[in-house]
């Protein structure tokens, strides 16, 4: 690395997918985390970012990584 040249790992950004899904005011904690379990067991999402407002919605942000298909043949 003496050239400059930039290391493998950094040469590959991850790239990623992202999902938003609003909740409306009175879903309760159990029902949220419900949702956001079922989001990242089955469909392999996690949770970026969450929003919760005065009035009591909530804002949520998933994301998961995109792995590019590379054909084998």
């Amino acid at each position: 690395m003496t050239d400059g040249a930039p290391c493998a790992q950094w040469a590959m950004a991850a790239v990623w997918e992202y999902r938003e899904m609003s909740m409306p005011r009175g879903t309760t904690r159990d029902e949220a985390r419900a949702a956001f379990v079922s989001m990242a067991e089955h469909e392999y999402w996690e949770l970026a970012r969450l929003r919760l407002y005065p009035d009591g919605r909530r804002k949520v942000w998933f994301r998961r990584k995109v792995i590019p298909a590379v054909r084998t043949i």
